[in-house]
């Protein structure tokens, strides 16, 4: 199966273990990681993980890159569904490669890829309501607003509203 195309995406490697470690250890960022990474093993393990997901067809996974090919930042397709052809989109940069249009070119590349390669049909995604650049990502790549979902996520015993998002393969590529 191809990967997308872009020059700046590729799969992740055992030796993105400390960029990894750094973004679980990123405030901003520890939220978007289900389980805790806190080691070095712990991060080449998800890494591992990331891989079986590919293998087995469940997610596909990819480490967005600087121009030194460093991992700053993940874009992934999980959550497949092949009966209704949906997927999950999910990204997060660290803060150094955030504000370059960088996550919207990187979720535009992976959603076209996930309708070519995987014949997906749906994607959906969703954001904190409070956080207004995920929610300019995913629109930049072409995303419709649906409705909010009230108090959909917890976090250390608070409820967070989500707003959804979600691009068909028929929608028109953005600009």
């Amino acid at each position: 199966m191809r990967k997308p195309a872009e020059k700046w995406l590729r799969a992740w490697r055992l030796e993105d273990a400390p960029a990894l470690l750094a973004a679980a250890n990123e405030p901003s960022l520890q939220e978007q990681f289900v389980r805790p990474v806190a080691t070095l093993d712990e991060a080449r393990e998800w890494i591992q993980a990331r891989g079986a997901d590919s293998a087995e067809g469940t997610a596909h996974a990819w480490a967005i890159t600087d121009e030194d090919d460093e991992a700053i930042g993940l874009v992934t397709v999980s959550h497949i569904e092949p009966r209704h052809s949906t997927g999950w989109v999910a990204y997060w940069l660290l803060p150094r490669g955030r504000g370059k249009g960088l996550a919207a070119r990187s979720v535009r590349a992976v959603s076209r890829w996930a309708f070519d390669e995987l014949g997906l049909f749906r994607l959906e995604l969703g954001h904190r309501v409070e956080n207004v650049a995920s929610c300019r990502v995913a629109v930049a790549a072409g995303y419709a607003p649906e409705g909010i979902e009230r108090s959909r996520l917890e976090y250390e015993g608070v409820r967070y509203d989500v707003e959804r998002h979600a691009r068909l393969a028929t929608d028109p590529e953005p600009n």
